[in-house]
């Protein structure tokens, strides 16, 4: 598609995964901004299957109809500790990639304000305080449209700064007798080998016969491709005692979990999604942190206010995640017993709230309390 560069947008939004259809759907389902002309740009529209979404919340979410299973009750397997944790209020819920995708693009197609324009994004720079977005084959000059991206692009790092990579490869099985029971998924099992440093799978089943079995990660480097499939052939012969089964489907991913520090507004451009910080950095977890920003931005757009005064992430949350990550990059204290020691010493919904950044002084002060102190004011000394 080409698009007439002369025609004004008011807002343009780069990359159409997560961050940037979350916002676009709030957008056009915002009286308040029915008439606004938008553009979204992307290299296709075509989008797989390509991963699963996870998170937990106690209410119907904006994208509740897509939710594909949900559950209250989750196992947990650790160090010394095994659990089935009820986490109600909350509910444990799935969105898969394809449906999510399939639902926000058929939403698009019914708003003629809204235009698509295909192209590798290289660049977004300012110049004389306008963006200017470069694409392979063209140039286009934002105007006075807000520009938001969620294209990653790695900030400057600085000394203390520590980074993991969350990797993980899953496949969705089906097996010849009913072998899952469907009440309750698995959060973490950590009864895998530790040897390449914090690694856990989990399973989320469709039904009786199906589940997603994921093998996940916290390391600093990626595995070759044989090794994911040999810890998950290991884990669903050992662990699951299942020998026979079709592979449905498969995902790959890797997350970035850094300590680096992502601008929300940077040169005339808002950053969002991973790109502007909202992937937790001590866990992975992205869903709900997107979800939560595009609500604020789009009450910001609505009612005519500055989205700098959206509120930051307070601090000690970011102190919290990156003690955290310098834990587990140097290998001071194992993630399987961390996690243990978390779950097998606070009620679950507190641990829920303190990984939502939800969680009061309160809540902390017992979360903290549980772990082992030394470890923690070493590393907390460390990085700061």
């Amino acid at each position: 598609m080409t698009v007439d560069t002369q025609k004004q947008y008011d807002y343009i939004i780069a990359g159409a995964g997560c961050a940037g259809l979350s916002l676009l759907l709030r957008i056009i389902r915002n009286p308040a901004l029915r008439n606004k002309r938008i553009l979204l740009i992307d290299k296709d529209a075509v989008k797989s299957n390509d991963r699963t979404w996870c998170f937990w919340e106690k209410e119907p979410g904006f994208f509740e109809d897509l939710v594909y299973r949900q559950w209250s009750r989750l196992d947990f397997f650790g160090e010394g500790y095994e659990a089935e944790l009820d986490i109600s209020p909350y509910h444990y819920k799935m969105i898969r990639g394809q449906d999510f995708y399939t639902y926000c693009f058929s939403e698009i197609k019914k708003c003629p304000q809204v235009d698509f324009l295909y192209g590798e994004i290289e660049d977004i720079a300012a110049k004389d305080g306008r963006p200017f977005i470069r694409l392979t084959n063209q140039t286009l000059d934002a105007g006075n449209a807000l520009v938001f991206t969620s294209i990653y692009q790695r900030p400057p790092s600085h000394k203390n700064d520590t980074v993991l990579l969350q990797h993980f490869k899953g496949r969705v099985i089906e097996t010849e007798q009913p072998v899952f029971a469907t009440h309750k998924a698995t959060l973490m099992d950590f009864r895998v080998h530790q040897q390449y440093g914090t690694s856990f799978s989990y399973v989320l089943p469709f039904n009786e016969r199906t589940a997603l079995v994921e093998y996940t990660l916290f390391t600093p480097s990626l595995l070759e491709k044989e090794q994911y499939d040999k810890e998950l052939n290991d884990y669903i012969t050992h662990q699951l005692q299942i020998n026979t089964y079709a592979i449905k489907e498969e995902e790959y991913g890797v997350i970035p979990m850094a300590s680096f520090s992502y601008p929300f507004y940077k040169d005339g451009v808002y950053h969002i999604g991973t790109a502007g910080g909202q992937t937790k950095a001590s866990t992975g977890y992205t869903f709900r942190f997107i979800q939560k920003q595009s609500q604020q931005i789009a009450d910001c757009l609505a009612a005519d206010r500055s989205l700098l005064t959206i509120p930051a992430t307070p601090s000690r949350f970011r102190f919290y995640d990156n003690t955290l990550l310098h834990i587990l990059y140097h290998n001071q204290l194992p993630g399987k017993k961390i996690f243990s020691d978390l779950f097998r010493k606070n009620a679950p919904t507190r641990v829920l709230r303190f990984l939502d950044n939800e969680s009061s002084f309160s809540d902390e002060w017992k979360i903290i309390s549980s772990l082992p102190a030394w470890p923690f004011l070493k590393a907390a000394f460390t990085r700061h």
